[in-house]
């Protein structure tokens, strides 16, 4: 397996959150990357975090979205990120964070969060209006669609199956 870099930008863009991931496999919802339990990932500069829980990543090609999807022990099932477009290299993957993101909690608890951070940022970074709009748009579907359609119900099993 190949190793990935994944690189998440802000709007300005400064570096968020980046690490390195084990390419999967690429289906119809895009490409899977993963990583084991004890791997690290890290936010701009800051001291890296050591990840307790295997976790699989989805990428999906011209959408606005990514997904993470964790093993337990962690409380989060799915978390997936409101983005631009995933731009695709060999070995990276980058893409612009807008904020937003969408939780499903192991119990089945579904929420939006940084909806403060979206309305700051809109205003600090210029988002344009069809951004906004985008972005928006894909919160409100990801909101349903994590607990309703695939890959959010048991597609992404079967790539954490891999990475374990």
């Amino acid at each position: 397996m190949r190793d990935v870099r994944v690189v998440y930008r802000k709007y300005d863009e400064k570096l968020h959150w980046h690490q390195w991931m084990r390419y999967l496999g690429e289906d119809e919802y895009g490409v899977w990357l993963g990583a084991p339990a004890g791997s690290v990932s890290q936010r701009g500069a800051e001291p890296e975090v050591t990840q307790e829980q295997a976790h699989v990543q989805l990428f999906p090609r011209d959408k606005w979205f990514t997904a993470i999807f964790n093993d337990a022990p962690r409380y989060t099932e799915i978390y997936a990120d409101i983005t631009t477009p995933v731009e695709f290299s060999d070995d990276v993957v980058t893409m612009i964070d807008l904020d937003l993101d969408v939780i499903k909690r192991r119990d089945g608890t579904v929420f939006i969060d940084d909806e403060d951070e979206f309305a700051e940022h809109q205003l600090k970074y210029s988002y344009p209006p069809d951004v906004i709009a985008t972005a928006r748009e894909t919160c409100d579907w990801l909101f349903r669609a994590v607990s309703t359609e695939e890959p959010f119900l048991t597609v992404y099993k079967t790539h954490l199956d891999k990475i374990r």
